[in-house]
């Protein structure tokens, strides 16, 4: 009998294809790193937008502060100021008193505590320049079960582990490619299913159970839903098109580049450029603002999030269904 553990057993194991997929896990292991340590190993506030109540020649100091922290913008009162931040317009605030020598910041905390705490040092920098003192408002902070506004970032990334999971789960069980556009189908309606339950779960525990997110259980529990459904829907396509590979791609595109540029940990105008300019287009990152917005800012500012949502979920939806029209190919196992 031939001894799997000899040494032309092992040679027999170690073929083309477990290679690519040991060298494909490398590949993905070393994109966490790089993508996690890339944006996230120093922080550094470029291009905040900023509502200024000063004269031009004040604003334009502002601007011209070294490494261009804040993007300022003059409003004519405070009012205007406070509705730009409450409109998503505006990070945060700064009001100089005409009258004395103490002026203004205002920050938005629920928008996320590290860009709120960079706007502080901007604004005590700005405020030492010109030999003023300064006084920080929070005017949206986020709730006393919220620290520093992360919730919304892992309630997102909890539904999409979930979604891509479930995918996953069905590719390996039932074959990565449906065989017929009706089994397509068939995946679609029990995702959608798993999609609703999945989002109710994720509200009950941000609501009722923990308090971290409360008042807004009906739309998070939505958003939830169509979350996941976008993730796994997306997932499934990948694995039509890909097979066992397509789980690597979504794991790339959802957590690798995802989490980084989601705005949890360090906001999209505190990481360099390239996972700033994702950020906002990837499910974790949409999420993530989607949440905020509809918690903290009366949902303000949802349109983009949602339509990237609802755009993630359509494209995976179609793709699934086209790659199981598709002509199938004779499946290849792979030892383990």
């Amino acid at each position: 009998m031939h001894n799997s553990t000899s040494p032309a057993g092992a040679r027999a194991a170690l073929t083309p294809g477990t290679l690519a997929l040991v060298v494909g896990v490398l590949l993905v292991q070393l994109g966490f790193l790089l993508s996690y340590i890339g944006s996230f190993h120093n922080p550094d506030p470029q291009g905040i937008p900023v509502a200024v109540v000063a004269p031009r020649q004040a604003a334009d100091r502002i601007d011209a502060l070294p490494g261009h922290p804040v993007a300022p913008t003059v409003v004519k009162s405070e009012r205007e100021a406070r509705e730009r931040i409450q409109q998503r317009k505006a990070e945060g605030a700064y009001l100089m008193n005409p009258r004395g020598d103490r002026d203004t910041l205002l920050t938005a905390s629920a928008a996320g505590g590290p860009q709120a705490q960079a706007l502080r040092r901007v604004g005590e920098q700005v405020a030492a320049a010109q030999d003023r003192r300064l006084k920080v408002v929070d005017v949206t902070s986020s709730g006393q079960q919220d620290y520093e506004s992360l919730t919304a970032f892992y309630l997102i990334v909890g539904w999409l582990v979930g979604g891509y999971l479930l995918a996953s789960l069905l590719g390996v069980v039932a074959g990565t490619r449906p065989a017929r556009l009706s089994q397509g189908a068939l995946r679609l309606a029990g995702v959608a299913v798993y999609s609703v339950l999945s989002g109710l779960g994720g509200a009950i525990i941000v609501d009722p159970v923990l308090h971290a997110l409360r008042g807004h259980f009906v739309e998070l529990w939505w958003l939830g839903a169509l979350l996941v459904f976008g993730t796994a829907a997306c997932t499934m396509a990948l694995e039509a098109f890909f097979g066992i590979v397509g789980i690597g791609i979504a794991v790339v595109i959802f957590v690798v580049l995802g989490n980084p540029s989601a705005g949890g940990a360090f906001q999209k105008h505190l990481i360099p450029s390239f996972w700033r300019a994702i950020g906002d287009w990837i499910p974790t990152g949409a999420g993530t603002t989607a949440v905020r917005n509809i918690v903290y800012f009366s949902g303000n500012g949802l349109g983009v999030p949602l339509l990237v949502l609802a755009l993630w979920a359509v494209a995976g939806a179609a793709l699934l269904m086209l790659g199981s029209f598709r002509r199938r190919e004779p499946s290849m196992s792979l030892p383990l």
